[in-house]
């Protein structure tokens, strides 16, 4: 499967006639007067999935440069999340609601819920509003980030749809979470990975800056190469252009087998984790 990636290349997605870009561009933290432009520059280089959350404050500004862009919608996959409910099952759906209307799009192509931080009955009641969004036609597939087994298998109690389409996942070398992830891949739930660059922490790390140089290419460029051979949707973000252009330049070489174990070797489990590693008993 390696050896045949590209730029288009997709993923499949459950209970759905429609496929997830792979490679996709993240917007955390990107300050409003320069997301349009970083996002602009993500689709002009060849992106064509974009992730995005209520929590980072910019939907408006991506949705602003998909309109601008110049692509057709439909080629487009945007994505967005929601962190925290709303105290009534009609106050969370027009929360979710307003996210859509934000970026000026009529739909979304998933939304998230972001991270299971509310106990299960608020979770089960952001999952109805998010499947009424879907029903209504304004977004087009839902699912979870962060979720541990226990988590999604409680929403199969409450649910219409399930399992959820995807599953957004910190995921990188040194946190890749095993379990969650064969979990998903089990029940086909694709699979999103944020932080894949862990941030440049890990950048000068002795084994990766190794396999860089064999392959002349920076640790970046290996490290979304890894995600991608991984069969994860790796989500990279930048705001400098050079990088957005680098970190989707990944599809002229393939890391062999002996070097994709010797990165499999440096996960460290949930201590490896810069954000969080899912619980996968709670």
């Amino acid at each position: 499967m390696a050896s045949k990636l590209a730029l288009a290349s997709s993923l499949a997605l459950p209970n759905s006639p429609h496929r997830m870009p792979q490679l996709g561009f993240g917007v955390y933290k990107s300050p409003v007067d320069k997301c349009v432009a970083s996002v602009l520059q993500a689709l002009r280089t060849g992106y064509r999935h974009i992730d995005t959350a209520q929590l980072y404050a910019n939907e408006a500004e991506v949705g602003k440069a998909v309109r601008e862009s110049g692509f057709p919608r439909a080629e487009l996959f945007v994505t967005t999340k929601i962190l925290h409910s709303q105290t009534s099952f009609d106050q969370t759906f027009a929360q979710c609601a307003a996210s859509v209307e934000a970026m000026g799009l009529d739909y979304v192509d998933l939304f998230l819920i972001h991270a299971p931080l509310e106990g299960p009955e608020r979770l089960a009641q952001t999952w109805r509003a998010l499947e009424k969004l879907r029903e209504q036609g304004r977004t087009r597939h839902i699912g979870v980030s962060n979720f541990g087994i226990a988590q999604i298998e409680r929403l199969r109690e409450k649910a219409d749809l399930w399992p959820p389409q995807v599953n957004q996942l910190e995921l990188h070398p040194w946190c890749q979470q095993r379990e969650i992830v064969a979990y998903c891949n089990k029940h086909g739930i694709a699979v999103q990975a944020y932080s894949p660059l862990v941030r440049g922490r890990k950048f000068a790390d002795a084994t990766l800056t190794s396999i860089a140089e064999k392959y002349s290419v920076s640790p970046a460029q290996i490290l979304i190469r890894y995600s991608l051979q991984k069969g994860w949707s790796p989500l990279p973000k930048s705001d400098t252009l050079e990088r957005i252009d680098m970190n989707a330049d990944v599809y002229g070489f393939e890391i062999k087998s002996g070097d994709m174990e010797a990165l499999d070797e440096l996960d460290e489990g949930k201590r490896g984790a810069i954000v969080i590693a899912v619980n996968n008993a709670v």
